[in-house]
């Protein structure tokens, strides 16, 4: 697995980030609570279950001038656990915005697959709006991709800070793709996307391959058709008919 750099180093080089706490930060009116919780955090950095991932340097290069850059954070968060998830974003977030803002760098695509596993992250969801809201001046085009729109509805609450973000980045996207929802999910589609009855019913009974798009409000049913090339690079299924 790649390591991202991401440590937090002393004024001396050699040393190693401590984690340990003195005895005047556990007295009574001090910050030891708020100590502890951040000396346990780098305890897991260091010494943890997240150690050699974020406390050396780099094992991977981020090059921005290749023409398609993927991360890939599949091995990341699969016990429930997103920590390494949310710092690995952070790393990857952090290279990135450095690469977009880059005058020189050209127009490109950001591009957000499994989109819903972020959408349980108020910090993660603060970077992608600052994306979304200053597209045009970095020169570039945002894709999130979502399996339900439901999805967005696990940011949080009604009324909370990270449904409130994940909403605008929905109201803030020009161009809406939907794929055929199952009779569950059509309602909260409906009303999240502003559909209309006879929109809401073609969604419904949408096959393989086509989809409903909303470009600057007009409606288009769209059959895609797959290059072998593409159909092979994008199986997501391989595992299931093998």
């Amino acid at each position: 697995m790649a390591r991202c750099r991401c440590s937090a180093r002393s004024h001396t080089p050699s040393a190693r980030p401590s984690a340990s706490i003195g005895p005047s930060a556990t007295r009574p009116g001090r910050l030891g609570p708020a100590a502890q919780d951040l000396a346990h955090a780098l305890r897991r950095l260091v010494h943890g279950d997240l150690s050699g991932m974020f406390d050396a340097p780099s094992t991977v290069a981020f090059d921005p001038t290749t023409p398609i850059l993927s991360i890939d954070l599949s091995r990341l968060g699969s016990s429930g656990d997103d920590t390494a998830l949310v710092l690995a974003m952070t790393c990857a977030s952090a290279w990135m915005e450095s690469a977009l803002a880059d005058p020189e760098g050209g127009r490109r695509w950001v591009i957000y697959d499994e989109a819903w596993r972020l959408m349980r992250h108020v910090g993660l969801l603060e970077r992608m709006q600052s994306q979304w809201k200053l597209s045009r001046g970095l020169g570039i085009a945002n894709l999130m991709v979502i399996h339900r729109l439901s999805d967005l509805l696990s940011a949080g609450d009604a009324g909370s800070r990270g449904r409130v973000l994940a909403e605008g980045l929905l109201a803030d996207c020009s161009t809406r793709i939907i794929y055929r929802q199952e009779p569950d999910q059509l309602s909260a589609a409906a009303s999240l996307l502003g559909l209309t009855g006879v929109e809401t019913q073609a969604v419904s009974a949408l096959t393989k391959g086509r989809g409903l798009w909303k470009v600057a409000g007009h409606s288009f049913i769209t059959q895609h058709i797959l290059h072998p090339a593409e159909r092979e690079l994008f199986d997501t299924d391989a595992r299931m008919t093998a």
